[in-house]
């Protein structure tokens, strides 16, 4: 009876199990339109670009795959996503820059991105960037106006542009080995097109504006609840008067190139 009753146990177990997962729905992938509404997680591959003005609320994580573009640029309206934000090699991500409202509840995660534009959004957990980026075009690297309650790290990187402007932070900041290999061939042409999301002619040779790590004026600081790390990039990490810089609030300490920033 005993072994019985053991055996009955198991299978109403074991169909517990299967019944639980083998019908729960996967990612959506997105190659195309994100439609205004409620997703589950979506996994962006080709280019998916959220509809203009839609509010998007994505319960779960957003993952582009390799080599995939999400544009959440200037037009949505409101972009949630409740989970993580994950960008695989040689993706690149665009949240916010006019959008209405963008939230990011845990992390964003990009391994050898392609590039990251990231303005105007509040990141409730960490911004982490590892090596990526190309020297085949210009592109640029902005974290702009961002509200980030963990870490902003960004390792790496090598292309145009990179930059980290009038942010708060509650965590760290963290930017190592990030090299501007290109400039654009004609600059009044590259800033008319922009470079999101297909980049501008490139030349050899260093953007002497890249590696900004700085307040915009007074009215619009950069603050930093924890340490300000900079090591290794080039050009070395700088302030721009001529692009408007301004010295960082940093909480903690002030370490390596970023010393006097």
């Amino acid at each position: 009876m005993r072994l019985l009753l053991l055996l009955g146990a198991s299978m109403v177990l074991a169909l517990g199990v299967v019944g639980s997962g083998a019908f729960a729905a996967g990612p959506e992938t997105c190659s195309g339109t994100l439609a205004a509404g409620t997703h589950g997680s979506v996994v962006a591959s080709g280019t998916c670009s959220v509809a203009p003005f839609a509010n998007v609320t994505i319960n779960g994580n957003l993952t582009l795959a390799d080599g995939a573009v999400f544009n959440a640029l200037f037009s949505p309206g409101a972009v949630h996503v409740t989970g993580n934000v994950k960008v695989g090699e040689g993706a690149l991500l665009g949240l916010g820059y006019g959008a209405k409202t963008v939230v990011v509840d845990g992390n964003i995660q990009a391994n050898k991105p392609l590039s990251v534009y990231l303005g105007g959004t509040t990141v409730h957990g960490n911004v982490v960037s590892n090596g990526g980026g190309t020297a085949a075009r210009f592109y640029n690297f902005p974290i702009k106006d961002n509200m980030i309650d963990g870490n902003l790290i960004i390792h790496g990187w090598q292309g145009g542009w990179w930059g980290a402007i009038a942010n708060t932070v509650g965590g760290n900041v963290d930017v190592a080995n990030n090299s501007s290999v290109v400039h654009p061939t004609d600059d009044a042409a590259c800033g008319a097109a922009g470079t999101f999301p297909s980049g501008c002619a490139a030349t050899a040779g260093a953007d002497p504006d890249s590696s900004e790590v700085q307040s915009r004026g007074t009215t619009n600081p950069q603050h930093i609840s924890g340490n300000l790390i900079c090591h290794g990039n080039t050009p070395a990490a700088q302030i721009n008067p001529g692009d408007g810089g301004a010295a960082n609030i940093v909480d903690g300490n002030k370490i390596g190139e970023c010393a006097g920033l």
